[in-house]
């Protein structure tokens, strides 16, 4: 996996782009000198454990030929206070699934995500974080 990383203004603000040509833009608050353009990469990492998890979930209800009409996920980290670097130190995933769907198939498919197959999860874990989740369905 290749990424490269573009400053494009004369504070903080970072195009990444990836072997694909997929963009992103990051940037840095305005309390810390930055524009406030795009996404913080502390964010970024958030965004990317529901994103890893999204495609596992709905993968496995695929198989299981569960029939899902609507899938949003809500996370909600806090970090380290007072130290630097600042890790997440708790992280909270919401999935909420609407459709024709077994709610146990659905909370074994988070399960299993967050425990087994999500990349992301497994690194935040790693690191020390502490990952919680519920899974809300039809509701």
């Amino acid at each position: 996996m290749k990424i490269s990383l573009q400053r494009i203004d004369d504070a903080f603000n970072m195009e990444a782009v990836d072997q694909n040509g997929h963009k992103v833009l990051m940037d840095s608050s305005v309390e810390n000198g930055g524009k406030n353009n795009g996404i913080r990469p502390m964010q970024m990492l958030l965004m990317g454990l529901g994103g890893c998890s999204a495609i596992d979930v709905a993968m496995i209800l695929k198989k299981q030929r569960q029939e899902v009409t609507d899938f949003r996920i809500e996370i909600d980290g806090e970090r380290e206070k007072g130290k630097e670097p600042s890790i997440w130190e708790k992280v909270h995933v919401i999935f909420h699934l609407s459709g024709d769907l077994d709610p146990d198939k659905a909370a074994r498919a988070v399960e299993l995500s967050m425990t087994k197959y999500c990349s992301v999860a497994e690194t935040l874990r790693r690191a020390g974080g502490d990952l919680t989740w519920e899974t809300r369905v039809n509701g």
